[in-house]
C-alpha cells in the first residue's frame, strides 16, 4: 500500500494560480478598453481620453507582470505579495478619486470607478487568504 499526498494541499495553490490569472486576464481587458475606447468613454466615465489611455497603458502593463507572477512554476510569495498590495492601492486610490471629485466623473463614471475598487480590492482580499493558506 503506498501513501499519496492529499490533494487539499494543492487548493490554495491552485486558488492563487487562478486569482492571479483572472486579475490579470480582468486587467488586461479594461486596459485594453481604455486604450481601444478612449474617445468613447470620455463623455461616458467622465475621464479624458488623454488619462484614460495612460490608465490603459499603465494596467496593460500591470497585467502582463501579474500574469508572469502566475505563470512561474513556484508562485512567488514577495511577488504576489506586491501585487496584492498594488491591488489594495489601486481599490483605495479609486474610492479617493471619488471621494476628492477627481475628474468629472459622471454617474456613471462614479459607479465604474467603484465598481472597479470592490473588484480590484476582492482580487486583492482572495490573493491574501490563498497565500496565507499556501
Amino acid at each position: 500500500m503506498t501513501a499519496t499526498a492529499p490533494t487539499t494541499t494543492r487548493r490554495p495553490l491552485d486558488l492563487l494560480r487562478l486569482a492571479l490569472r483572472l486579475d490579470a486576464a480582468v486587467t488586461g481587458a479594461n486596459g485594453a478598453a481604455y486604450l481601444v475606447a478612449a474617445p468613447l468613454l470620455d463623455d461616458l466615465l467622465g475621464v479624458p481620453s488623454g488619462a484614460l489611455r495612460a490608465l490603459g497603458a499603465v494596467l496593460l502593463a500591470y497585467a502582463g507582470a501579474v500574469a508572469l507572477v502566475a505563470a512561474r512554476p513556484v508562485v512567488s510569495p514577495a511577488a504576489t505579495e506586491a501585487v496584492i498590495g498594488t491591488n489594495a492601492l489601486w481599490a483605495a486610490g479609486s474610492v479617493a478619486v471619488v471621494v476628492a471629485g477627481g475628474f468629472a466623473l459622471t454617474g456613471v463614471g462614479t459607479a465604474w470607478v467603484l465598481l472597479q475598487a470592490a473588484v480590484v480590492g476582492g482580487f486583492a482580499a482572495v490573493q491574501l487568504t490563498a497565500l496565507r493558506r499556501s
